[in-house]
């Protein structure tokens, strides 16, 4: 008699086919996640993010292992239209997914909480990384100003980009004392 009422309480949950509880993020349930599994840039990607990854919302989110709300939009770029995600934690965004001819290829990572191989991180310092911006840096392109972009060590698709104050002409790099106190504000992986 007990297991007849279990199963008419249960019978109603499992015949509208569970559907509010289709929101739920149940890899989130899995006690290996429980410790703050966070996404880490390699050479092959970000977190389960790579290369041969399809540029839509189902394949990002499933390498990305649902722990981050993605929205979708499009931009010009190179006088064309480019198609790209924005992952957020909370509300802060964490990561920007690019791609080509239907796959990922480049990504954004603005998360302090994911790190490359060599333990680098957005808030890094720039000499705690490099010595000298010789044969590792240049400054960036022309729409960001005080930015240079450095090529991680032993890395064909890992870059880091460096901001802070410099009053020196644009396009010019800064001095490496200038450099030195400069923080990393995005690690770029590119295919």
């Amino acid at each position: 008699m007990k297991s007849l009422r279990l199963l008419l309480c249960a019978l109603p949950l499992a015949l509208t086919g569970c559907s509010t509880l289709s929101a739920v993020n149940w890899s989130a349930a899995n006690p290996w996640n429980w410790f703050g599994s966070s996404a880490a840039v390699t050479e092959q990607g970000v977190g389960g993010i790579t290369g041969t990854t399809a540029l839509n919302e189902q394949a990002i989110s499933d390498a990305l292992g649902g722990d981050y709300r993605l929205r979708s939009g499009m931009k010009a770029h190179g006088g064309g239209v480019v198609h790209y995600f924005e992952a957020l934690r909370g509300d802060t965004l964490a990561l920007v997914v690019n791609g080509e001819n239907g796959t990922v290829s480049r990504i954004d990572v603005l998360d302090s909480d994911i790190e490359s191989a060599d333990g680098v991180k957005v808030g890094t310092v720039f000499s705690d990384v490099y010595d000298k911006a010789f044969d590792n840096c240049q400054a960036a392109t022309a729409d960001e100003n005080n930015v240079v972009e450095c090529k991680a060590k032993d890395s064909s698709h890992i870059s880091y980009q460096f901001t802070g104050t410099w009053q020196g002409p644009q396009g010019l790099m800064p001095p490496d004392d200038t450099l030195k106190n400069w923080t990393l504000s995005k690690i770029i992986w590119r295919r």
